[in-house]
């Protein structure tokens, strides 16, 4: 592990509304999830109008969620602006110690883990496509290298296909990504789930942040913005993260928050409002993630 750095993660969202709304509840994910390569240092959450109370809960994924509910009073806008500090660690370069059985894939899981892995093998886009796609990382004559399948998809995704921001909710399917060779970090996270699980492998979907270092600026995707990346578990190293939009394998520069095995369980907000639909305006999403020097 490097000595890390102290990062600043400013996290704003405001809603507009064209007329006065009743707001219902609201789900929050920005607290990062605490680890040995990242510590939290401070959080403040604010939110505006202030709602009548906030609790906070972990959920089945033990990602850490606020809860807001708000008084009867209608409003044109809603705020929500998340300041976090937090060390991050880094391994640079990563070097994963995989039991001997998963240094070449195929392997099998222990029968300890398997039940626990469920969820994460189950596939919830099948589809021949993305199936198909996914072999052409493994070597017909025999095993493959298991890191090295997994680095050329990454590295695959990156340089195949065109990283199109989209702020609509949702991904496109699997079978979409790979037809348009374009799509959002969630598009790319989702397809390179959902083709390691078509080889047999426990994968999960992760949402956070990305620092992006002045010197890479114009070169690295998803900043200003939540980004998403996947996971896989490879036994020995336990789940090592993989971000196809930008070809990183480890966890650097990258800030995890929520972990799930569906997108849609690691949404970093979402709620309601009463009123009719017309009534929705906009929405602003703008991070900033800053490295604060140390005193020397």
């Amino acid at each position: 592990m490097t000595d890390g750095r102290v990062l600043r993660v400013r996290h704003l969202t405001v809603y507009r509304y064209t007329r006065p709304v009743t707001l219902g509840e609201h789900r929050m994910m920005f607290r990062p999830r605490e680890s040995h390569d990242l510590r939290l240092l401070d959080a403040t959450l604010t939110i505006l109008p202030a709602p009548l109370r906030v609790r906070w809960l972990h959920d089945v994924f033990d990602n850490s969620v606020a809860v807001a509910v708000f008084h009867g009073s209608p409003v044109f806008e809603l705020r929500f602006d998340s300041i976090v500090a937090l060390h991050h660690l880094e391994s640079a370069p990563p070097i994963y110690a995989l039991e001997p059985l998963a240094h070449s894939y195929p392997f099998e899981y222990a029968d300890d883990d398997l039940p626990d892995l469920v969820a994460a093998r189950h596939r919830h886009y099948p589809a021949e496509a993305v199936s198909f796609w996914a072999r052409r990382f493994t070597s017909p004559f025999g095993s493959t290298g298991t890191m090295a399948l997994l680095e050329a998809m990454t590295l695959a995704i990156r340089s195949d296909f065109q990283y199109v921001p989209r702020v609509e909710k949702g991904v496109q399917h699997p079978e979409q990504t790979l037809r348009l060779r374009a799509g959002t970090c969630r598009d790319f996270a989702v397809l390179m789930i959902e083709a390691v699980r078509s080889l047999g492998l426990a994968a999960r979907f992760v949402s956070g942040y990305i620092f992006v270092p002045g010197q890479l600026a114009g070169q690295v995707n998803g900043g200003g913005a939540t980004h998403a990346w996947m996971q896989v578990y490879l036994p020995g190293a336990g789940w090592i993260d993989f971000d196809p939009t930008n070809s990183i394998i480890g966890n650097r520069n990258l800030i995890r928050v929520a972990v799930a095995w569906d997108h849609r369980q690691a949404l970093p907000l979402s709620g309601s409002f009463i009123g009719p639909a017309s009534s929705f305006l906009s929405m602003q999403v703008d991070v900033t993630v800053t490295e604060e020097l140390r005193p020397s």
